[in-house]
């Protein structure tokens, strides 16, 4: 008996230990992340239960971010802080463990909880597959969806919802066969931007990401040319 309980209990052990590393194994946000929360911009960023608030000069819109996998969320803070200057309102979201797919009803207390006319949800690579997938369940509490090198495994075919999807042409972690398949599930109206030179991990600022393209274009170019398409999709509602 006691020799089973072994054999038991280092497999046990062992996938603990896998686990712990697995989840401890992310990420992590680059230095430059730090200026943004000393700023005296319009653009005030506060703590709230599940993440941040950026709360700039706009009232009317507000967007809701799901990180990619194993990536810390403030590492979106560079992108989204321009979102929020442009005005629209942004909510960054942590992820327990840092995977999306563990919260992915995190959206529900934000627009429970905050009042605003217009709402949309985005997410990039896994946070943008959850974030597609909560909507296709909630498009009428949502105005639109922001795919970040991303695709949907439902349907979003609901009149009046918009979609935005946005990838880099030195992406290679973004599996492009289930990406041009997940477009059935899009909206006939949806609208892609294709941003020569930007890659997977630029829409954050975390760093190189395994197994990712070398990009032509510096983070920065790459989230300016983001937040133009983002404020352009809002301002057309």
């Amino acid at each position: 008996m006691k020799k089973k309980w072994i054999y038991l209990a280092v497999p046990l052990l062992a996938l603990l230990l896998m686990s712990v590393w697995y989840i401890n194994d992310y990420y992590h946000s680059d230095e430059s992340i730090q200026q943004y929360f000393s700023q005296n911009g319009n653009v005030s960023i506060s703590e709230i239960k599940d993440g941040l608030f950026l709360d700039g000069p706009g009232t009317e819109s507000a967007l809701i971010f799901y990180p990619g996998a194993k990536v810390e969320y403030t590492a979106y803070l560079p992108l989204f802080y321009r979102t929020a200057e442009q005005g629209t309102d942004v909510f960054l979201l942590e992820m327990p463990c840092n995977l999306a797919f563990l919260g992915r009803n995190r959206a529900d207390q934000i627009l429970e909880t905050y009042d605003y006319n217009h709402w949309y949800l985005s997410g990039h690579s896994l946070g943008g597959a959850m974030a597609a997938d909560y909507c296709a369940d909630n498009t009428d509490h949502l105005d639109g969806l922001i795919l970040l090198a991303a695709y949907p495994t439902k349907s979003l075919r609901t009149e009046g919802f918009s979609v935005l999807s946005i990838y880099g042409s030195e992406d290679h972690v973004l599996n492009m066969e289930k990406y041009e398949q997940g477009k059935e599930f899009l909206p006939e109206d949806f609208t892609e931007v294709y941003i020569s030179g930007g890659n997977h991990a630029q829409f954050g600022n975390y760093g190189v990401q395994k197994g990712d393209g070398t990009a032509s274009i510096s983070a920065d170019e790459q989230q300016a040319q983001t937040t133009l398409a983002i404020s352009n999709m809002i301002m057309e509602k």
